[in-house]
């Protein structure tokens, strides 16, 4: 569960409904007509930029990845295809065909490489399944996107809507103050939505998208190297690029060994290899 999102939604909810709520009555702040110019023109605009099937499939994709969060980190499946090329030196790959591997896209490329596939071959299946998937969480960040493109501007289209109806009838004072509710609080809505909830989490998919492609170019490398039997010294070199700075070197050795003090672990490496 990505907290993160949660907190800052929490956060700004409780916000505004304070700010609201201490300065006057909550419930006039409630406009039937002007929530749903908003809501219903939003939807209705971004299922117009999509497909149909497109904009279901990734409605629900972006909201699990914006909520979600991934607790596994670059030098795990380091340490992890340390652990594997291991076992397959000593027993070959096909021994890795029923290893435990809670990533799926790690365990698919493993069961490849114990089918006996040849890099070609693996390099071209997980290549295209890390495109589609990055695909698909690229086409969620867009309709979220395009939910804070548009719902500001149903809210300005709402606020028109009022004035109409408030200048047709000057005549009747009694249905100015309505007409103008709808005018102000149909901008609010719109620019709540856009501004709280749909352009945070478009900005938090595309990060998620960027750091999901990187942990899969990582996971492909990985096969790569257990693939060809990688010597697991060598293996911790060619990988520790694609950890921060600040992790490489001896301070990610104490991961890749399991615990212990670096120079061990890096001795272990060695007799290992």
């Amino acid at each position: 569960m990505d907290f993160a999102t949660l907190a800052g939604l929490a956060v700004g909810i409780t916000v505004v409904t304070l700010a609201i709520a201490t300065g006057s009555d909550f419930s006039i702040f409630l406009n039937t007509p002007g929530f749903l110019i908003v809501i219903g023109g939003t939807f209705a605009a971004t299922m117009i930029k999509f497909p149909l099937s497109g904009f279901f499939i990734s409605m629900p994709v972006g909201i699990k990845a914006a909520f979600t969060n991934d607790s596994d980190q670059p030098r795990d499946y380091i340490k992890l295809a340390i652990k594997l090329v291991k076992k397959g030196r000593k027993s070959g790959l096909i021994s890795l065909e029923n290893e435990k591997i809670r990533n799926p896209f790690f365990k698919k490329g493993i069961q490849l490489c114990a089918d006996g596939r040849d890099l070609d071959y693996i390099r071209k299946v997980l290549t295209q399944e890390m495109a589609h998937s990055i695909q698909r969480e690229e086409v969620g960040a867009r309709v979220f996107q395009a939910i804070g493109e548009a719902a500001p501007a149903f809210g300005m289209f709402g606020t028109l809507v009022g004035l109409v109806q408030m200048l047709s009838n000057m005549s009747d004072p009694s249905s100015i103050g309505p007409a103008m509710a709808v005018a102000l609080l149909t901008t609010l809505y719109g620019v709540l939505l856009a501004n709280l909830i749909a352009l945070p989490i478009a900005d938090k998919l595309e990060d998620k998208a960027g750091r999901e492609k990187m942990l899969r170019s990582l996971i492909i490398e990985c096969v790569f190297q257990i693939q060809q039997l990688q010597n697991p010294t060598a293996l911790r070199e060619i990988l520790e690029p694609y950890l921060p700075e600040k992790q490489r070197g001896a301070g990610g050795g104490d991961s890749y060994s399991g615990g212990g003090k670096s120079g061990g672990g890096q001795a272990s490496l060695r007799k290992a290899a």
